[in-house]
């Protein structure tokens, strides 16, 4: 049904229906503003945001947090970690020298199939010291870590003869040269050793080996 027109009866009636409407259209006027204002902070706020966290990406899983991968271990320390590996590995403590030895007061040595004529020279000295190494005052495994290296370096370097100088032992415990059968023991093993006998009163005497390497392939 069609609303029924309102019938103004007279012009003080009109006026203020004329105040009503205009009331009314000022209420909704205020109400779209209000509304514009909103929208717009949202908008303003969403922007600073973006602009100070800059475009943020999804993650690719949800579930799964993104770590960085292990970087590798510099070339030349691995390498020094394998050489130190296959050096302890190389050289034994355990390992007995004493029936290796030539049965002399010098206690000297010679691979098989080195002829005793080498250990004669070496002992003459027919062949000069070209490098050596002091292994006083360091401890048993240092001393065995140094003398590794040492001889190693020697032989790729090619190197033929060299003393090491291990010590009588006069500071030790009971006056007894501890780290010299040790010595023995460890050169023993190493394969770039040919020979080695005491060292001339000249060059050491008990206290240090003449030492000859065989000759590098490089």
């Amino acid at each position: 049904m069609s609303a029924k027109p309102v019938r103004i009866a007279s012009l003080a009636g009109l006026k203020q229906v004329k105040r009503e409407i205009e009331a009314k259209a000022l209420q909704q006027a205020k109400q779209v503003a209000e509304l514009a204002r909103a929208k717009q902070l949202a908008a303003s706020e969403a922007n600073l945001f973006v602009r100070a966290a800059g475009v943020v990406q999804p993650l690719a899983h949800k579930r799964r947090a993104q770590l960085r991968k292990a970087l590798p271990v510099p070339e030349v320390m691995q390498y020094q970690r394998d050489e130190k590996a296959v050096l302890s590995e190389a050289i034994s403590d355990e390992f007995d020298v004493g029936t290796l030895l030539d049965v002399d007061e010098l206690l000297s040595f010679r691979r098989p199939g080195i002829g005793a004529d080498v250990t004669r020279k070496l002992r003459r000295g027919d062949w000069s010291i070209q490098r050596q190494i002091d292994l006083h005052g360091l401890r048993r495994d240092e001393a065995r870590e140094h003398l590794s290296f040492f001889i190693r370096e020697a032989h790729q370097q090619g190197i033929r003869c060299v003393r090491v100088v291990h010590g009588k032992g006069l500071g030790s415990p009971g006056k007894a040269p501890v780290l010299k059968s040790r010595v023995h023991s460890w050169l023993v093993q190493k394969q770039e050793v040919l020979a080695f006998v005491q060292a001339k009163p000249a060059d050491g005497g008990a206290g240090a080996l003449l030492v000859l390497l065989m000759a590098s392939k490089g």
